[in-house]
């Protein structure tokens, strides 16, 4: 297989290759990613409401909030690790048995949460297994995103490589809308008193059936047919790693700063916001989920929209007017949400939602433009995981600039700034290039 800028070749020449194909691959694609978000909103909520109090609370309040945020941010620690081992094996053995191994890893450290002790059980026992866990699920996240972006675009139409790479971004807000919606049904169902003994256990222990289903239909679709000429032609890379730094550097700094917008704003809003919401702007935890909801609801149709886009106009100049338009509302937007209403809260959410869900819409087909089929899985893996870790700490760094401000309105707009700063260059820098097609 030869990797070429040359003009795409309609859906016609591409033998073995149809577009139910596609559309199949891209739902066991999705189903992965929405697993994958699931288990880390699911611990984003859990980490702003109830780490502190529970695993933490020698710390006192705000040490046990700092705690929360810091596990958390421990997620994405070894994801840069992950990424260089489930690249390498991405790009050596597969992508399908790399995406199993993946989302195995991740389902049962995610399940395991469930079954912890706390501090008044087990003293700093529980606080150091939580951790553990969370360096666990952090490993298996550095190999999944990469994977299934490839999957998805290495079946697709490259005309339409944009849509089918937002595909798999559904499934963020839908990880995000299951994880707060079984928040807000355990709010109605059990009282405060239960929800902090027992009832925190019960999202968690869902990861487990939600695992048995993304085990399927990962292995019912055949290797991509990238992959596929890869070994048949005995192209594969020797150390794919490597050769991301080797034949891509400036792909791979570029694919860094276009993806901070995307993860770093969904780090913002649905683990420091929870939080602030709480203890600043006094909103209650149940109005803040309600809120995230409302948002993921509507990206549930925006973000294949957003594809479409990309694919008509370029997945690079979606990303850059998404970081634009985001850079435009930040302050506005943090303004108006001291005037504590859940209709501002509600407006809030979705607007400062929607224009960073450009960016992330887009972002799959950007990265996949960026690397050639050899080194694909490990480019778009280790590039993701790193914009990751220097957004993990997003909610902390946020956190401390209100504390030393004294919770300024405008503090968590300079972090959005920021972000949509950096993820507007490196995708001004991604449109100066020509998309890679891979010839199959």
């Amino acid at each position: 297989m030869t990797t070429t800028t040359s003009p795409v070749r309609s859906e016609t020449d591409r033998p073995g290759i149809t577009p139910g194909t596609a559309r199949r691959v891209t739902i066991a694609s999705f189903v992965g990613t929405a697993l994958e978000s699931y288990d880390f909103y699911l611990f984003s909520y859990f980490g702003a409401l109830f780490v502190g109090p529970l695993f933490f609370q020698q710390l006192g309040p705000v040490g046990g909030v700092a705690a929360g945020f810091l596990t958390v941010a421990a997620g994405f620690v070894l994801r840069p690790v992950g990424a260089i081992f489930f690249g390498h094996l991405g790009d050596r053995i597969g992508r399908r048995p790399t995406l199993l191994l993946t989302i195995l890893i991740m389902g049962l450290s995610t399940g395991l949460v469930a079954l912890l002790p706390t501090y008044a059980a087990a003293g700093a026992l529980g606080g150091v297994l939580l951790l553990a866990l969370r360096l666990i699920q952090g490993f298996s996240l550095g190999g999944e995103w990469g994977g299934s972006i490839a999957l998805a675009t290495e079946y697709a139409n490259p005309k339409k490589r944009g849509f089918y790479a937002a595909l798999p971004q559904l499934g963020s807000p839908v990880g995000s809308i299951l994880s707060a919606a079984i928040f807000i049904l355990l709010y109605f169902i059990l009282s405060p008193a239960d929800l902090v003994a027992w009832g925190w256990r019960i999202p968690f222990l869902t990861a487990f059936p939600f695992l048995l289903v993304s085990l399927y239909l990962r292995w019912s679709i055949d290797e991509t047919p990238v992959f596929r000429e890869l070994l048949l032609k005995g192209k594969r890379d020797a150390f794919p790693v490597i050769d991301v730094f080797r034949k891509a550097p400036a792909a791979f700094f570029i694919g860094v700063g276009a993806a901070v917008l995307g993860i770093g704003s969904y780090s913002l809003m649905n683990t420091y916001m929870v939080e602030y919401g709480t203890s600043v702007l006094k909103f209650s935890g149940m109005a803040l989920l309600v809120a995230t909801t409302i948002g993921g609801i509507l990206q549930l149709v925006t973000i294949p929209l957003f594809g479409g886009w990309a694919s008509r106009i370029g997945s690079a100049r979606v990303v850059a007017i998404g970081a634009i338009g985001t850079l435009l509302v930040a302050f506005p937007m943090y303004f108006l949400l001291q005037y504590a209403t859940f209709g501002i809260l509600v407006a809030s959410m979705i607007v400062g939602g929607i224009l960073p869900t450009l960016s992330w819409a887009a972002l799959g087909g950007l990265m996949s433009d960026l690397f050639p089929g050899q080194i694909r899985y490990s480019g778009l893996s280790v590039a993701y995981s790193i914009a990751a870790v220097l957004t993990a700490f997003v909610p902390t760094i946020t956190y401390a600039l209100g504390q030393a401000t004294g919770n300024a309105w405008w503090h968590p707009g300079i972090v959005l700034v920021v972000m949509s700063a950096i993820t507007l260059v490196a995708a001004l820098f991604a449109a100066r290039r020509k998309p890679i097609i891979d010839e199959v």
